[in-house]
């Protein structure tokens, strides 16, 4: 009698089970699975606050190790998401899982991507859309901040890339904390429009940056204005029409009367 197949289906069987264990930690809803989801959110903004600093720290001792540190991490959590999903080919196919996977070669690779490190700001963008950071906070009825957080976060993911671009193209020379500084009180005065000219960026290039920092700063506070002020809506598509905005107790589609099945986030 052939035993191969008996052999070979435990292998399987193991990596399915592993994969049934990690889909339990990122989606479930257990308290096990939030006590766990909530830790990956903390080791996640501690993370985005490295990358915040990384700049300042660059010059230190101690940036090597704490970058391959955190790429270890990094790469731990990507295959833990990715096993996670039940169509990894779509999964990293998906804008956060690419930004993940960018970020990661910035950190193996610090030396010869070192212009790029300010990319990994990037890192907060994708965790504000990750199911991880959202889902237990819909359980506990956040859903209506969900578009107001979303845009106050694109907001500080752009301040600090651009004061990482700014910092590593232009203010090199005065590197360490004073650089830095300088460089976010740029990114600020012109996100804001307040254009006090007492720090300008040289050149043709640096007068480019500045109208795109300002054209970008005020379509994101515009968006965040928008965010708080209108009206708390879910996104829904409708099967029809595909409308994708409905008020949270909708039951039919505004626009075509189709009926809508709105899931209640709370359950």
């Amino acid at each position: 009698m052939d035993d191969r197949p008996a052999t070979e289906s435990r292998p399987r069987s193991s990596a399915g089970a592993l994969r049934a264990r990690l889909r339990r930690l990122y989606h479930g809803r257990s308290a096990g699975s939030e006590w766990f989801q909530y830790a990956v959110m903390v080791v996640d903004l501690l993370i985005v606050a490295f990358f915040v600093a990384s700049p300042i720290l660059r010059e230190r001792p101690l940036f090597l190790w704490i970058d391959y540190s955190i790429a270890a991490l990094l790469g731990l959590d990507i295959t833990a998401r990715a096993l996670a999903s039940r169509d990894i080919p779509r999964w990293l196919r998906q804008p956060t899982s690419i930004v993940d996977t960018f970020i990661l070669l910035t950190l193996l690779f610090p030396l010869w991507l070192a212009n790029l490190g300010f990319l990994r700001v990037l890192r907060l963008w994708s965790l504000s859309r990750s199911g991880t950071f959202w889902r237990p906070l819909l359980r506990r009825g956040y859903a209506p901040w969900r578009e107001v957080v979303q845009s106050v976060i694109n907001l500080i993911t752009f301040l600090f890339v651009v004061t990482g671009f700014i910092y590593t193209f232009f203010f090199r020379e005065g590197s360490g904390l004073a650089g830095y500084i300088d460089a976010l009180y740029f990114t600020v005065t012109s996100m804001t429009t307040t254009g006090y000219g007492d720090i300008l960026l040289p050149g043709p290039w640096g007068k480019l940056t500045s109208v795109v920092i300002m054209l970008a700063g005020v379509t994101l506070f515009i968006r965040l204005g928008q965010a708080v002020f209108r009206p708390y809506k879910v996104w829904h598509p409708c099967p029809r029409c595909r409308l994708q905005r409905h008020d949270p107790d909708a039951v039919h589609c505004k626009a075509c009367g189709y009926m809508l099945k709105i899931p209640d986030p709370n359950d």
